[in-house]
């Protein structure tokens, strides 16, 4: 599998067997961490971290994994750089691939990837987008394959906005045979997009895609419950709208982890707004990953930059 070298925007572009790999990359690492063993595997690298959205998991899982790999980042703030100035973002693409060995962007527009990628000779990841959040997947996909011992069969419902973070997920669950049932408002539904090529892909992998605007119908007999926010960056503006929608019907609370199996566990990509999309009692409680959620995003990001880099 020809890994190094590619860019990661979405999961789209990766195959089953290259997700895999990617993953058991990560537990290698995450368990050589573990045993105080850091191996340099990218000595003498850099990676370009390129921010219009501010970060805490994003920027520091990616500063600490290029540190612990041997390499080394440099945080890149969208407004400080001559892009605020009106350079265009493939002039920048062209001149920052002189100088690291990738590019991770963390971007509003989708878009902006595109071009990143389509200017820049070296691999650029998606930290996120208005799109998808192809990294936090990986790091769910890590969590969930540690707490159940596999993933192939398994069920995830997701409760929520059906944002980036969703169609993501939508997509990773599919190619890796993780039923899928997404509940939220018709409204706010994934994008078509990425509900088509779940689907596609649940055909190769036998996983089932619902979407449906029932949260209890969605976690019923649910191995995983997963949520996100109600308002991500960026629509501040809609607070009033959507807290209306989504609030308190799309709420994870005891009683709605109760629909689902006895040892599900409940997970957020945090960060979490409690009291909106999940009580205080569910995201403390004893059926919460979201630590070792966060802290995978560490050892995911590790295992793709030493492929990719």
């Amino acid at each position: 599998m020809k890994i190094r070298g590619r860019d990661f925007l979405t999961m789209k572009e990766y195959s089953s067997r290259e997700i895999w790999q990617i993953l058991e990359t990560s537990k290698k690492l995450k368990r050589e961490a573990s045993a105080g063993r850091l191996r340099p595997l990218l000595k003498n690298k850099s990676l370009g971290m390129l921010f219009q959205k501010p970060s805490t998991r994003t920027r520091v899982s990616f500063e600490v994994a290029m540190r612990q790999l041997g390499g080394s980042a440099l945080y890149l703030s969208w407004n400080e750089l001559q892009l605020g100035r009106g350079e265009t973002v493939a002039d920048t693409a062209r001149v920052l691939a002189r100088y690291v060995d990738g590019i991770m962007a963390r971007v509003f527009a989708h878009s902006d990837l595109e071009e990143l990628a389509k200017n820049a000779d070296v691999p650029v990841i998606n930290g996120l987008s208005d799109l998808c959040h192809p990294v936090q997947t990986l790091a769910d996909l890590l969590t969930i394959w540690e707490k159940k011992g596999e993933l192939k069969g398994l069920k995830l419902a997701y409760v929520g906005d059906g944002n980036n973070v969703c169609n993501s997920l939508l997509l990773g669950c599919a190619k890796m045979g993780v039923n899928i049932s997404v509940a939220c408002p018709e409204r706010y539904n994934p994008d078509e997009r990425f509900i088509r090529w779940a689907e596609e892909e649940s055909k190769l992998s036998q996983a089932e895609v619902e979407i449906t605007g029932d949260p209890e119908q969605a976690v019923r007999s649910a191995d995983i419950i997963y949520t996100d926010v109600v308002v991500s960056m960026g629509q501040e503006a809609e607070r009033a709208e959507r807290e209306k929608v989504f609030l308190p019907k799309y709420r994870v609370t005891e009683d709605l982890m109760k629909e689902a199996s006895k040892d599900a566990i409940f997970m957020h990509d945090l960060p979490a707004h409690r009291g909106e999309e999940v009580t205080n009692e569910v995201i403390d409680g004893s059926q919460s990953v979201v630590w070792d959620q966060a802290e995978n995003r560490l050892h995911t990001t590790k295992g793709l930059l030493s492929l990719l880099i």
